[in-house]
């Protein structure tokens, strides 16, 4: 396990991680994912498996290369306005937020020492992933992320990273993942 307040990645190693997940399981895989959303995999148990057969294709890779690992979580449709969309409350959606990271949790303690483990709660955009449409003023993502943030601070999250962000305001707004010690003391 990664003890929290010191990042492993930092230490001027190599780490890999995965990539395109959605993008994978849609094209790849021939999942029907509503609105390209990974995070409905976490619903039930034939999804959650093939959100770790997905995984540890990537932890395998790193084992056999002798590098660590950053592995966001499949969260990046997790948000409010794409949960609403999707038919969660704003509480399972912080339910389906926290599944995302217990699921690496147990891929990390499963991995053991051998393999430097990060987990990134991972956001996405409110919106569109390639079509700004609706902006947002910096102070308003802001606002409307922390909600993802905060409910990351209070796992095993290591780190938050957000992807496809598209316009400037959404992409500086300052995304901090609070002290983690402290939110879970």
């Amino acid at each position: 396990m990664v003890p929290h307040g010191r990042l492993p990645q930092l230490s001027g190693d190599t780490f890999i991680t995965a990539g395109g997940m959605e993008t994978t399981l849609v094209f790849h895989d021939g999942l029907d994912l509503p609105h390209f959303a990974s995070c409905v995999l976490l619903d039930d148990a034939a999804g959650r498996e093939r959100l770790r057969s997905y995984y540890r294709t990537y932890i395998d890779i790193a084992r056999d290369r002798g590098v660590g690992i950053v592995l966001d979580t499949a969260t990046w449709r997790a948000n409010a306005d794409w949960g609403t969309r999707l038919g969660y409350t704003a509480e399972a959606l912080a339910d389906l937020n926290r599944r995302g990271v217990a699921l690496l949790d147990e891929l990390r303690q499963e991995t053991g020492e051998d393999c430097p483990f990060v987990i990134s709660g991972c956001l996405g955009p409110r919106g569109d992933g390639y079509r700004a449409d609706e902006r947002m003023s910096a102070a308003e993502a802001e606002q409307y992320h922390a909600v993802q943030i905060s409910t990351f601070a209070r796992t095993a999250a290591d780190l938050v990273t957000a992807l496809t962000l598209t316009y400037s305001d959404e992409e500086s707004a300052s995304f901090a993942l609070p002290t983690v010690s402290a939110c879970r003391s």
